[in-house]
């Protein structure tokens, strides 16, 4: 582990920098997943907000 010496005898200890890497673009199947994902999370969220407002309006 990397140590440096402060002022007056401390030893102050830096954690291990991770490597860094560049990320790549997601290809044609992931693009295709991340939309179906995201039609499916629309619906649930319109689906719940549907729910809550005809719960919500009961006499």
């Amino acid at each position: 582990m990397p140590y440096t010496t402060e002022e007056g005898g401390r030893l102050n200890n830096f954690a291990r920098e991770p490597k860094i890497y560049e990320a790549e673009p997601p290809n044609a199947g992931q693009k295709k997943t991340y939309i179906l994902l995201g039609i499916a999370a629309t619906v649930l969220v319109g689906a719940l907000i549907f729910v809550a407002f005809s719960v919500s309006h009961i006499n």
